[in-house]
């Protein structure tokens, strides 16, 4: 991880950026598709990183910052979609020992406890699975759907009604309304039965072809979480029927009442109910005892039925949950402390450079086929020049891969870098197209120059342009771009739109008919008047992402003002010129700070004014952004503002606060929509005062500044 004090504004910006699409990219492959890429720890170090540099610079924390996320997005599910009554959050991950004692320090820093004072927690083994809430109405099972992001998941009702584990109605002791919360899953043996039955019928099947069989073409599960997961989110239940899905049960959502005050009498209420639970499952009073489960656990991992990552700790008394309550998507009352990576030894065959929707190319290195905690990989990812060569592998290389889930794992490590052998020449000019290839300043990757010149990046460009986050046009898929980009017709977004001159030469062709021609052209034709954000998003523009987008526009509003903030930026960095003696970095961060002052978008740097300046500086760029202007009219921005009572305003808190931390009432502050600051000034709306507040009540009476008590405070969290 790099030296977060070394970094200037604009650089941690920049991560930060790059951080937030990268692993938002990553929770789509892991929850919503069932095909992570990289490895549990490489991700878990991804989002380390990014907690790291949000402490580091506060007032950078993006929007979409990873850290408000939970899972992924179920839009482009085929299954129908469930709004949760309570939200289904992610937790904090810990690593190592140091980690789980602040986190039990931290909660008695918040709840005002004494140093000694006792915090009893509950320890289980955390399960590889998918995440899953069932809502039982009267005590009969009414509903079942997974996590999605948190907020809306898959109806998953008719396949769980199959899960043995699952009992379809509760003891009458239960209450009127509740939600079971736990882990769906596939055991070890049956995984591996599983596989073994897939292996059966592929070969069966070519024989009833008269074909000959190739274990290959059979399509086996890579790990039991994947296992589980493909077969709950099937369209027909019998499917799942036929698969030998288990639960485990870890928790609740929304409730009309609770059985006991503990979190272990709860889960012991869903135990008699019928639910299995963690034969680990246990409650302790303090760290030390909470590692040394942690160790046990460990040393029963490889014996155990069921694949698990970590052990849950959760603080017991539920009305401490309740006051801790909750960061953006995760419960301060819980953290997960993860094991160590899976490794092993293998064989680096080759490195295959690949050329992303950006320009970016990707070193992806080829495995002699290697199992890794039970899981075979043969693919891993390099990352950058930089990662090659600071662990200097070259094809050939005896290498150690890791791995800490179902996914492509890393190398980490070299076991012949000191043979004989010449180092690997990273391309200087794109394998696609042949462009150039270069490496921008204060960037770790080597992009092409080609843009909308490079296969590669056409493609992948158009692709981006209509897909559902994008446009959304329904049709336009990736086979059928391919076959408009062979055929010449499309090469820019706004050709696009002008694919119905193509209509009669698109009639008669393999698999178009005039049902199907038409449907396609009356789908582009509806995208004529797109949402302005959609649009912008679709461009692909760098460090642009679908929240950024809406950012821009909410202050901006029109596609001609952002076009007019890129040109302001072209000037003002032409116009910019080092003071005497200004050291490059300082001048650097003179130019980003003006620039982000000028754009003036809450989390919203300079990176992305750099990025919309290089695209309007390229002539190709402005005259592509022309063209599709004069095909589409996308309206004027607009968004719907929360009402609050004290949304939108900047709230002091002052004094010695008797009922609630400090950091709980900023907590609160936060989730009313208002921003808590340290100091009094002119921007001030609140002040909230306990005793001893002092020369901040001097200042706010000078402001005019309202000022309240706790008590009045308390009134408004009430009344939200």
């Amino acid at each position: 991880m790099a030296d977060m004090s070394a970094l200037t504004e604009a650089e941690a910006a920049n991560r930060l950026m790059r951080l937030a699409k990268l692993i938002a990219h990553h929770n789509a492959r892991y929850h919503a598709e069932d095909a992570p890429e990289i490895s549990d720890a490489e991700y878990d170090a991804l989002v380390r990183e990014n907690s790291a540099l949000e402490a580091a610079f506060p007032h950078l924390v993006r929007a979409d910052s990873p850290n408000r996320q939970v899972g992924a997005s179920v839009e482009t599910s085929p299954l129908a979609k469930v709004a949760h009554e309570k939200r289904m959050m992610s937790l904090d991950n810990a690593f190592d020992d140091a980690e789980v004692e602040e986190f039990v320090a931290r909660v008695r820093r918040y709840l005002a406890l004494p140093a000694d004072a006792p915090v009893a927690m509950t320890a289980e083994d955390k399960i590889d699975g998918l995440s899953l809430s069932i809502r039982y109405e009267n005590r009969v099972l009414k509903q079942a759907a997974t996590r999605g992001d948190g907020q809306v998941g898959e109806d998953v009702t008719a396949n769980v009604r199959h899960i043995a584990d699952i009992p379809q109605s509760l003891r009458d002791d239960a209450p009127d309304l509740f939600e079971v919360r736990g882990e769906v899953y596939m055991a070890k043996a049956d995984f591996v039965a599983l596989n073994a039955r897939l292996m059966v019928a592929g070969q069966a099947l070519a024989e009833s072809k008269n074909e000959a069989f190739d274990p290959e073409t059979v399509r086996q599960f890579a790990n039991p979480r994947n296992a589980a997961a493909g077969s709950l989110r099937q369209k027909d239940a019998a499917v799942t029927a036929s698969r030998p899905l288990r639960f485990l049960a870890h928790g609740w959502g929304a409730h009309s009442a609770l059985p006991a005050d503990t979190q272990m009498g709860v889960m012991q209420a869903i135990g008699r109910w019928g639910f299995p639970l963690s034969e680990h499952l246990r409650r302790f009073e303090n760290a030390a005892e909470l590692l040394a489960h942690y160790r046990g656990i460990e040393a029963l991992r490889a014996d155990m039925p069921y694949d698990i990552d970590g052990v849950v700790y959760k603080v017991d008394r539920l009305d401490w949950q309740e006051r801790l309550g909750f960061v953006a998507k995760a419960p301060r009352w819980a953290i997960a402390h993860k094991f160590p990576a899976e490794r092993a030894q293998t064989d680096l065959v080759a490195i295959d450079i690949q050329v992303g929707r950006t320009g970016k190319l990707t070193p992806v290195g080829r495995l002699t086929p290697v199992t890794v905690g039970g899981v075979v990989v043969s693919n891993v990812t390099l990352h950058n020049a930089d990662e090659i060569a600071r662990l200097g592998v070259r094809p050939g290389d005896r290498v150690v891969v890791q791995r800490a889930g179902d996914v492509i794992p890393q190398v980490v490590e070299n076991l012949t870098r000191e043979e004989p052998r010449n180092a690997f020449v990273f391309p200087d000019h794109c394998p696609a197209c042949g462009s150039e290839a270069v490496r921008e300043e204060g960037e770790v990757d080597v992009r092409c120059t080609g843009g909308l010149i490079c296969p590669a990046q056409r493609f992948e460009r158009l692709r981006h342009f209509v897909s559902r986050g994008a446009l959304d046009i329904e049709g336009l898929g990736e086979k059928t771009i391919q076959e408009f980009l062979d055929l010449g017709w499309i090469d820019e977004p706004a050709d696009i739109f002008r694919l119905s001159q193509h209509r009669d030469e698109l009639v008669g062709r393999k698999g178009w008919q005039e049902k199907s021609v038409d449907g396609l052209l009356e789908s582009i034709r509806a995208k004529t008047s797109p949402d302005a954000a959609r649009l912008l998003f679709g461009l692909g523009i760098r460090h642009v992402g679908a929240v950024t987008a809406r950012d821009l526009l909410k202050r901006h509003t029109t596609l001609p003002a952002l076009r007019a903030l890129a040109e302001d930026i072209i000037a003002l960095r032409a116009a910019t010129e080092p003071l005497p003696d200004e050291p490059p970095h300082r001048f650097q961060a003179r130019i980003d700070k003006a620039i982000a002052d000028h754009i003036g978008v809450e989390n919203v740097g300079a990176a992305v004014g750099h990025a919309l300046a290089d695209f309007f500086h390229e002539p190709h760029n402005v005259q592509a952004w022309e063209d599709l202007l004069n095909e589409v009219s996308p309206p004027d921005y607009k968004v719907d503002v929360r009402e609050s009572a004290v949304s939108g305003q900047t709230i002091v808190f002052t004094g010695k606060l008797e009922t609630m931390s400090r950091d709980e009432a900023k907590a609160q502050a936060e989730a009313l929509g208002a921003k808590a600051a340290g100091s009094v000034s002119a921007k001030t709306d609140l002040i909230v005062a306990g005793p001893g507040a002092g020369s901040k009540l001097k200042k706010a009476a000078e402001l005019g500044i309202r000022v309240i008590d706790e008590a009045e405070w308390a009134e408004i969290v009430r009344g939200g």
